[in-house]
């Protein structure tokens, strides 16, 4: 048994741990993840920048929809999440009978999902550059990238939601490492697609799906035939007498529980993206640039916030097994000490980005405005940063709770309330600068909620 699984069957047993001990946990279970998160940032920040080299247009018709693209991929993971959290509770109650019983009933439910989004996209794929404000000299890519971009979401869904299951029973080295080799052949095929075969944007979305394609194989063999815990193809171990038969037929109580946990962050999600679609909306009357700008320097953003979600999936995971378990101080503890560390880490790193921003920015285009107006808003947001680290850590830690709607409803009234309004009045007079301070100050007043619930909201009620 590795040392974190060792640590971590502590937790089931209900065995007394110090805050060291906690500390190392969540350490091991953060490092794979935040090297997979950060790794997926710089294979992503290389593919932007291939796709950037292309010039102004091509990164303008990517940036257009990738909102869209996040809000669909978020919908995906809200579906997960649903089912996966269940399974963490079953294994911190040492239930692995019905552990296995959530996650088959989660293929079949999470696939047909997938696929009503997937037609969606395909459906939307020639109107959505036209409705979000695009001209047309960017619309043809933008259609076919996000058509593509969405046929390929199939893959994208089962691929999140085998890391996610495997995450959840304490297994963070499998999907990290395997996330790491997606990056990697996410830019080996898009040099291939996009500069040997010379398929520009279009060749973007096809070496992204192929990438997906490949993982999601390798997840799901990882989780269904060599997981311990949860491998259904295998000779089961350490299972309970009460082992449910091996059925995939969705039942009542699985899926109305993952529609408790799921909803919300779906609903969050959906008017999330909805927001940064608007967002989109009001970027897109300052111009190609900013456009441009906006989307490149959102993608070098990124190199500060994953490792954050890194930190944010280790605590899910512990909260989610405390919570199973029923260790009420044990729970709170890994809390605490999860943000702590995801602040400490997104601050340096909003330090490097504030030192850095016009290197990063140089590598992402060859066009001086976009690079100059990148660097601007960069370190604008870098302000942001711990505030954001205490948003993001939080939420995993609600997440393992399975206490999703109230995060939800903050997180959508300071998108809606704080950032789109100041961004809307902001843009006016300051263009694309103003639409990132209007970020900055949301996230650092999301932040300070979150942490006000973490310590005094009621998010843990079910250990009472």
């Amino acid at each position: 048994m590795s040392k974190s699984q060792d640590l971590l069957s502590y937790i089931r047993e209900g065995r007394t741990m110090t805050q060291q001990e906690m500390l190392r946990l969540i350490v091991q279970l953060s490092i794979p993840s935040i090297l997979a998160q950060i790794s997926a940032t710089v294979m992503f920040f290389i593919d932007a920048s291939m796709v950037g080299h292309l010039g102004a247009k091509a990164s303008a018709s990517i940036g257009i929809v990738e909102t869209t693209g996040w809000l669909m991929g978020g919908l995906a993971s809200a579906a997960n999440m649903g089912f996966s959290v269940q399974v963490a509770h079953f294994i911190g109650a040492n239930d692995f009978g019905n552990a296995h019983r959530v996650m088959r009933q989660s293929l079949v439910c999470c696939l047909l999902f997938s696929v009503m989004i997937s037609i969606v996209c395909l459906a939307i794929s020639p109107f959505l550059p036209y409705w979000l404000g695009g001209s047309e000299e960017i619309a043809r890519d933008a259609s076919l990238y996000f058509a593509i971009i969405g046929l390929c979401g199939i893959f994208f869904q089962m691929e999140g939601l085998a890391g996610s299951m495997l995450k959840c029973s304490g297994n963070m080295k499998v999907p990290s490492m395997l996330n790491i080799g997606m990056c990697v052949m996410d830019v080996l095929f898009n040099y291939l697609f996009i500069y040997i075969f010379d398929l520009g944007v279009m060749g973007a979305a096809m070496g992204t799906g192929l990438a997906e394609l490949i993982t999601a194989a390798l997840m799901l063999w990882f989780l269904l035939v060599r997981s311990d815990m949860l491998g259904i193809f295998k000779k089961e171990k350490g299972k309970s007498e009460s082992l449910a038969p091996a059925s995939f037929h969705p039942t009542t109580d699985v899926v109305s529980t993952a529609f408790k946990i799921g909803a919300p962050m779906g609903l969050q999600h959906l008017l999330m993206g909805g927001a940064q679609i608007v967002s989109t909306l009001i970027v897109a009357p300052l111009g190609t640039v900013a456009i441009a700008a906006h989307s490149l320097a959102i993608t070098v953003e990124s190199l500060c916030y994953m490792p954050g979600f890194g930190i944010a999936e280790a605590a899910t995971t512990l909260v989610g097994q405390g919570i199973g378990a029923g260790q009420r101080l044990l729970t709170r503890s890994f809390a605490r000490l999860s943000v702590a560390l995801g602040i400490m880490v997104m601050t340096f790193m909003g330090v490097l980005m504030w030192i850095f921003a016009p290197q990063l920015m140089t590598i992402m285009s060859p066009v001086r405005e976009v690079i100059a107006l990148g660097t601007d808003v960069l370190r604008i947001e870098a302000w942001a940063e711990p505030m954001f680290a205490a948003a993001i850590v939080c939420n995993g830690v609600f997440v393992g709770a399975g206490d999703t709607l109230k995060p939800a409803i903050m997180s959508l009234t300071t998108m809606w309330g704080v950032r789109l309004t100041l961004a809307w009045w902001l843009a006016k007079d300051y263009g694309l600068k103003g639409v990132w301070t209007a970020m900055a100050i949301e996230l650092t007043f999301r932040g300070i909620i979150f942490l006000v619930r973490l310590f005094h909201g009621k998010w843990n009620k079910k250990l009472k």
